[in-house]
């Protein structure tokens, strides 16, 4: 079956207030739901990307570069029949998608 990453964006412009404790509470249980209707799909529920270091032959430009952390705020791989079901899975999951972030949904090709 298919695998799909998943990468949590946050929307431009968007500047919503944080969750209260309680509001995490409740979207932290419904997310335990989500993750246990969908445990079969869920083949990396990821995380939030840490630090990180670009490495590579030769040294990067001397300029301010753009992390990929700054554009993502996290990550998960669920496998799926079809792109659609793989769209779905991911809506569903509660924090993923609000008002202050989106989900980028991408086919993982595989040889």
């Amino acid at each position: 079956m298919p695998k799909y990453l998943c990468l949590q964006r946050p929307l431009p412009g968007a500047n919503e207030p944080q969750l209260s404790p309680g509001e995490m509470q409740s979207m932290y249980a419904r997310f335990n739901e989500w993750r246990e209707q969908f445990q079969n799909h869920l083949t990396d529920v990821g995380g939030r990307l840490g630090g990180a270091r670009l490495v590579g032959t030769q040294a990067g430009p001397d300029a301010p570069l753009v992390e990929v952390k700054e554009l993502v705020g996290g990550y998960m791989i669920v496998t799926a029949s079809d792109f659609d079901e793989a769209i779905r899975i991911a809506s569903a999951c509660p924090g993923l998608i609000g008002p202050r972030s989106g989900v980028e949904v991408i086919e993982i090709q595989t040889p």
